[in-house]
């Protein structure tokens, strides 16, 4: 299946217990077609959550913004993209 990231931006500074509600939605509401991998954290100088990056293993973009829409509605998506990975050993 393809991969996909989710890019969100907060709207204000949260931690990751105030998070953890839209987290569990998302975990909980998986499809075929969309489901939720992991995610990168942004934190500011005081240890808050400002942007989250997720991985997503989806059929397409839509998918994956879909299963956002319902599953976490009050979560902003700056937008989901094809994603891509490369490592850093690969380039020794």
């Amino acid at each position: 299946m393809p991969k996909f990231m989710a890019v969100h931006t907060l709207k204000k500074p949260t931690t990751r217990d105030e998070i953890g509600p839209e987290s569990k939605a998302v975990k909980a509401h998986h499809t075929p077609d969309a489901y939720w991998i992991k995610s990168w954290l942004q934190l500011n100088e005081e240890g808050k959550i400002t942007k989250i990056i997720c991985e997503w293993d989806g059929k397409n973009a839509e998918s994956v913004a879909k299963a956002l829409k319902t599953s976490a509605p009050d979560l902003p998506v700056d937008g989901v993209y094809p994603m891509g990975e490369v490592h850093g050993e690969s380039y020794r």
